[in-house]
């Protein structure tokens, strides 16, 4: 070793005094000059350390929490690993979690709503069904308020829950039943008690109010908002232990108690009579006409707090029409939000366990757009959900949706159902779209290029998979979006599937079809 030494210092010395000489030509300075930069394997004579082969550094990887000091900077924030696993991030490949109810207690947003937008086809509720499966599996009940197609039925029976049917000849909601509001109503007492009992009188009278503007197609007068309410403070002294149905209101109605002429300001029968002559018709068609045997009687299957997911679905009603499909979607979120308030109750008074609930209100324009003024109906609903502990997931194809509200007044009202919805989910979207989206939530170019991207496929192959299946961008607020693409597993495969119908009725080939495209084929061979 001593001998290497010393001939590498000799050797570095004999450099030395070669680089001090003067250049002996013109060019000669400067090739000296890069004699004494080594090359890259070191020095080509014995002892100068040359390495004859550099092998490739070794590559670990672990997570930015355990390498972060080692080289900061190398990508943006990691992804959000609180709630349900809904993917991978398209660009890093990490985990991405999504729950609104978890990234509000955690702090990463400011309220639990959350609003998904795109093209059908794209897999919306195929996203929204793996969160609700992750909700059930954390304790967080599950209701999905209006199942209009019905997509989520399978799914719920399958993990143990409750499923309502409501139709002509199945279950039936009474609009004007307390539910789970009465049974704590029996709970409690005192000024909490009489407090309830003023809810559910504004609950009954602003469902009733919803209703009759469906059916009339315009608001109801001030004189008879005034009498409908009268009439239920009637029937609720009356039924002390039923539950008042739309036909014991007209009923009452009918009769004209001097309790009811004196809220109609009247002295006569007949004056009472034309005071209320619209309200009756109103009345009497939402029991005899095209909403007849759904919301006439009483509630035949009641919503089930103990079980850990409900849906109610109202698919057979929407064979009807838009007006009924509008009243059992308005008659179902009443219900469904009369729940939470008497579980929220019930746990003010620690009569029940404190639980957290995730409401999905699919298809959401469609009974938006039933009458003028439905608007407000549904945004008194749900502008107080994060006090009640409850999250909600709105979902629609498009924003133009907005367009067929009749006022400007309902459009500005609906359009702030996303904007107080913290987290945004966009699948496939087309630029026109896009436009509207970023007046809400603002995009970035890369992200409006990618979420167009998934819009529509590049090929006309049979069987080509579409460029945006299971592809989302997850925006909250001025944030960068997350792209996660979706994977399903298991079961998800059969209980996620929404085209079941169309393949199971899939006819089959004809003889006449089979030589028609042999004859084609033989024709483009030719």
């Amino acid at each position: 070793m001593r001998l290497l030494r010393t001939a590498w210092i000799s050797r570095l010395a004999h450099l030395g005094r070669a680089a001090s000489r003067p250049p002996a030509g013109p060019g000669a300075g400067h090739a000296g000059r890069l004699a004494l930069v080594p090359p890259a394997w070191g020095w080509k004579v014995p002892g100068a350390g040359r390495a004859a082969h550099v092998a490739a550094a070794p590559e670990y990887q672990a997570t930015t929490t355990q390498v972060c000091g080692l080289f900061p900077f190398t990508a943006g924030s990691g992804t959000p690993a609180i709630g349900t696993p809904v993917g991978r991030h398209q660009l890093f490949g990490e985990v991405v979690c999504l729950d609104p109810l978890a990234w509000l207690r955690a702090g990463l947003v400011v309220n639990p709503g959350e609003f998904v937008l795109g093209q059908p086809g794209v897999g919306k509720s195929t996203l929204v069904k793996r969160q609700l499966t992750g909700a059930v599996a954390t304790g967080t009940r599950v209701l999905v308020l209006g199942d209009t197609k019905p997509d989520y039925s399978m799914l719920v029976e399958h993990l143990g829950g409750q499923v309502i049917r409501v139709g002509r000849g199945m279950d039936r909601i009474n609009p004007l039943d307390a539910g789970p509001l009465g049974a704590a109503l029996r709970q409690m007492s005192g000024p909490d008690a009489q407090a309830l009992r003023w809810e559910v009188r504004s609950r009954r009278l602003s469902l009733l109010m919803a209703l009759c503007t469906l059916i009339r197609g315009a608001p109801i007068t001030n004189a008879e908002e005034v009498i409908l309410g009268r009439a239920i403070d009637l029937l609720d002294e009356r039924l002390t232990s039923a539950q008042p149905a739309v036909t014991d209101v007209l009923a009452v109605i009918e009769q004209g108690p001097d309790t009811l002429r004196a809220a109609a300001r009247t002295d006569t029968p007949a004056g009472f009579r034309d005071r209320v002559s619209d309200l009756v018709f109103t009345l009497d068609l939402l029991c005899t006409g095209s909403l007849a045997g759904v919301f006439d009687g009483p509630t035949t299957k009641p919503i089930d707090l103990d079980v850990p997911a409900v849906s109610v679905d109202i698919s057979r009603v929407g064979a009807a029409g838009d007006h009924l499909l509008t009243a059992a979607m308005l008659s179902t979120w009443a219900h469904g939000y009369a729940m939470v308030d008497a579980a929220a109750a019930l746990a003010e008074q620690h009569l029940a366990p404190r639980r957290s609930y995730l409401a999905v209100m699919d298809e959401l324009w469609r009974a938006l757009r039933g009458a003028p003024g439905l608007v407000e109906y549904a945004d008194s609903l749900t502008r107080l959900n994060r006090a009640k502990g409850m999250g909600t997931i709105m979902i629609t194809h498009s924003l133009a949706d907005l367009d067929a509200l009749s006022s400007e007044e309902d459009r500005a009202k609906a359009r702030g159902f996303v904007e107080r919805c913290a987290i945004t989910v966009m699948g496939g979207l087309p630029p026109r779209e896009l436009a509207r989206v970023c007046e809400i939530t603002p995009l970035t170019g890369p992200e409006q290029e990618l979420v167009t991207s998934w819009s529509a496929p590049d090929s006309w192959q049979p069987g080509a998979k579409h460029p945006g299946r299971g592809k989302y961008l997850i925006k909250t607020g001025e944030r960068l979006g997350i792209p996660v693409e979706l994977s399903l597993v298991g079961a998800e495969y059969d209980l996620y599937d929404t085209d079941q119908a169309i393949r199971a009725a899939t006819p089959p080939a004809r003889p006449a079809l089979s030589a028609i495209a042999a004859e084609l084929e033989a024709t483009h061979e030719q």
